[in-house]
């Protein structure tokens, strides 16, 4: 891996919020992602946690918004925060919000003009993690969590790849993405058309079908104006009985989709993935 380059770096509850650019091999672009290590990061490596966005975000909606660094902190626990889709004048994109830059869903593209970029599935799960464990004092304990598009994103990584996390979390994640406007859309253009494909995809129908040997949490809130259309709980919930998966379902009256329902249970997340990360 090559042109990897420091251009952010804040002292932070005495660790350092730090932000990269790296050229992906996966995505054919220059990316770029942020890293917060906790002050226990001089002493050795550490377990990590990778979050993954939502639609319209980047490296820093989190790191900027979630307050998750002073518990981070004293956890002695690493955040990882990639983009959330290619980027660059050469890279595919159309001007709605939820297609294109800032909307790679986490899938890899089979359809033009996205198959040669759009392939963020495997640069979360394997380039980057690659990256990250060669030039950071990270080990092999990961776990994985999101937001909305990128709660689905999650989701889907750990279902998929079990063996790549102790374990998953997600606020407001489209669980259901094949039902769901958002999901068709995105799926449409970066899949085509044969829905059989979807499948794949999706969190819901894999986790009937796969199971997940891994704990999971999911917290949504119940003024969120997406809940039934777009986010589709309780379809996970239902595949999770079928799979015998152990699903944690928090559902929280009064919060909506924004980054003050993350910030407000971001810490019971973190606690979550401590028990696992620091077993």
């Amino acid at each position: 891996m090559t042109g990897l380059e420091k251009i952010a770096d804040n002292l932070a509850f005495g660790g350092r919020q730090q932000q990269w650019l790296h050229d992906s091999a996966t995505l054919g672009c220059r990316m770029r992602f942020s890293v917060f290590l906790p002050p226990a990061a001089e002493h050795g490596k550490l377990p990590w946690l990778l979050w993954l966005s939502g639609l319209t975000c980047s490296d820093e909606n989190f790191s900027h918004k979630a307050g998750a660094q002073r518990l981070a902190a004293e956890l002695g626990i690493a955040l990882v925060m990639p983009d959330t889709s290619p980027r660059g004048e050469g890279v595919a994109d159309d001007p709605a919000y939820d297609l294109g830059q800032g909307a790679g869903f986490y899938v890899n593209a089979e359809r033009e003009p996205w198959r040669g970029q759009y392939r963020m599935y495997d640069y979360v799960s394997q380039e980057l993690p690659a990256l990250l464990r060669r030039h950071f004092p990270l080990n092999g304990r990961c776990a994985i969590a999101g937001h909305s598009m990128g709660g689905h994103g999650a989701l889907v990584c750990a279902i998929r790849r079990p063996q790549d996390y102790v374990s998953a979390s997600a606020f407001s994640p489209i669980c259901q993405p094949t039902q769901a406007p958002w999901g068709r859309k995105a799926f449409s253009a970066y899949l085509g058309d044969d829905e059989a494909a979807w499948a794949e995809w999706d969190a819901s129908l894999l986790l009937a079908e796969r199971g997940c040997p891994l704990p999971l949490r999911v917290d949504v809130g119940l003024a969120d104006a997406f809940l039934a259309e777009q986010l589709r709980p309780d379809a996970l919930q239902q595949a999770a009985r079928r799979g015998d998966a152990r699903l944690e379902l928090h559902r929280h009256a009064g919060y909506d989709h924004s980054y003050y329902f993350v910030a407000s249970f971001i810490d019971e997340h973190l606690r979550f993935h401590a028990r696992h990360l620091l077993a």
